[in-house]
């Protein structure tokens, strides 16, 4: 239908619309006008006149109640301002000239959905400046310590670091001058010769202590002034080279461990155990968290952190001995025993911090695993048919899932029929592992199939799974970070996150 055409028919409606008629339909020689009064506007539903009246009817009266759902008031302006919601809406009623058997909660709940691929864009671009961020903090903070170690250097250092290797590179020529003198000086020559060759091939491990001792029992060799001199000189002529050479240890020692940018951290872990049977049915699942507390400078310890905690049915919890129990079960807050020490900062034994409170929590019902796997072996012939499908529970988003699933002793890689993500072969472990980036409600179920030489069924067992989550089974949140000297709330970092420890089908 063209657009003139329904311009002509539109232009035509108010002429043939009646005042004070009870029907609310229209017939003209071709087509048919179904429409309702909403307060000064008419809802409109244009037809032929083959087409059924009461279904016209019913498909006019869900329009009817999707209008106010949209747009609050039902004039003119308030409509054109929420048309294009109205037209997205109206389509998900009416496909094709038939009407669809939808409820007005199924059309909201289409308008409103999200796009998987839009929500896993948005979701690997935020990892992505989330660890350009965390870089560009880490070489600054880097930078910012070669710089106070170069000022350290350039005071003092390298003038110790040129008599010192002055000393030795005198004390080897002048070895060498008179090898053969004796059994001490004969050692004296090769210590010399030794650490001459060693400075040119620039060892690793050499400490302050090795460079500057120097030999006993030699003299100066006033012969050999003039050479040690040129080769001195031609050493600062590279003095960037030389002060490099001393210093790699302690630049590498600690560019090894990773540079915290939060003065306070706190995170909320918890690690998933699940046992889940091949044929159905769950053997144990366990869950055990953890809020840790990382702080980096001591000033920063003088803290209390305040907790929301919902109902946690079946969780166990249980302090650290130098929390205050009595404060954080009035008041829900983690403060220490003593408001005079501050919680510990720098390094801890544990990736994570100081942990501050834990939770436990075992449970044998089913409907609590976030992801279940049903994984079929059928034999066929000379080949094995594995279809494998899951499941993931609405309650959680589960991200980089990886499911490996163990073959049996095979020549070459499985033939892969069809699988929802991505899969690859690990032929030094015989394993088949299926990935999935992002698992939420728009695949809540997925499938692969696969086909390997005849085996037993029980050789693809146990499965192993592998994923984390943003979201944990514990209602624990930090709320604040309250300061004990007074002053505004000091800056925290917080995360959460759930991983899988142990997570298998048997």
């Amino acid at each position: 239908m063209s657009r003139i055409r329904i311009e002509g028919l539109l232009a035509a409606f108010p002429k043939l619309v009646g005042i004070g008629k009870q029907h609310t339909y229209v017939e003209t020689e071709n087509v048919r006008y179904v429409y309702q009064p909403m307060e000064a506007l008419y809802l409109l539903l244009v037809t032929n006149k083959q087409s059924n009246i009461l279904e016209d009817l019913e498909t006019l009266r869900v329009l009817s109640k999707i209008v106010p759902e949209y747009s609050a008031s039902l004039d003119e302006e308030g409509i054109c301002r929420m048309a294009f919601e109205l037209i997205f809406a109206f389509d998900e009623v009416i496909s094709l000239g038939h009407k669809e058997n939808v409820t007005i909660a199924q059309v909201k709940q289409y308008c409103e959905m999200e796009s998987h691929e839009e929500r896993l864009h948005k979701l690997i671009m935020q990892s992505k400046i989330n660890e350009t961020k965390d870089v560009m903090k880490r070489k600054a903070s880097e930078i910012d310590k070669s710089k106070i170690d170069r000022n350290r250097s350039d005071k003092g250092g390298l003038m110790s670091l040129q008599s010192s290797m002055s000393t030795r590179i005198e004390n080897g020529f002048s070895d060498m001058s008179i090898s053969g003198s004796g059994g001490g000086f004969g050692s004296n020559s090769s210590y010399g010769s030794m650490d001459l060759d060693s400075f040119s091939s620039k060892p690793k491990g050499r400490t302050t202590t090795a460079a500057t001792a120097p030999s006993k029992g030699l003299g100066m060799q006033l012969g050999k002034a003039q050479k040690t001199n040129q080769f001195l000189e031609s050493l600062k002529a590279e003095g960037e080279v030389i002060v490099e050479d001393v210093q790699p240890v302690v630049g590498q020692s600690r560019g090894s461990v990773p540079v915290a940018t939060d003065p306070i951290t706190l995170t909320v872990e918890e690690k998933l155990n699940v046992v889940l049977k091949r044929d159905g049915g769950l053997n144990n699942l366990e869950v055990q968290g953890t809020l840790a507390l990382q702080i980096l400078q001591k000033d920063d310890g003088f803290i209390q952190v305040q907790i929301e905690t919902g109902a946690n049915k079946g969780f166990q919890f249980k302090t650290h001995p130098n929390i205050n129990k009595e404060l954080y079960s009035k008041e829900n807050l983690l403060g220490l025993k003593d408001p005079s020490r501050p919680f510990p900062a720098g390094p801890t034994g544990d990736a994570l911090g100081v942990g501050l409170v834990k939770w436990r929590m075992q449970s044998a019902d089913e409907t609590l695993v976030p992801l279940s796997i049903n994984c079929w072996p059928s034999i066929s012939g000379g080949e094995t048919y594995v279809n494998i499908e899951y499941e993931a529970s609405k309650m959680f988003d589960l991200q980089n899932v990886i499911i490996s699933i163990p073959l049996p002793a095979i020549r070459d890689p499985p033939t892969v029929n069809q699988v929802d993500g991505d899969w690859r072969y690990d032929s030094r472990r015989s394993v088949l592992e299926w990935s999935i980036l992002l698992i939420d409600n728009s695949n809540s179920s997925g499938s692969m199939e696969f086909v390997v030489p005849k085996a037993d069924p029980s050789a693809f067992f146990p499965i192993d799974v592998r994923f984390t989550a943003a979201r944990t089974f514990c209602d624990l949140k930090v709320a604040s970070v309250l300061p004990l000297k007074g002053g505004p709330p000091p800056k925290f970092a917080y995360r959460t996150q759930m991983v899988t420890e142990n997570y298998q089908v048997v």
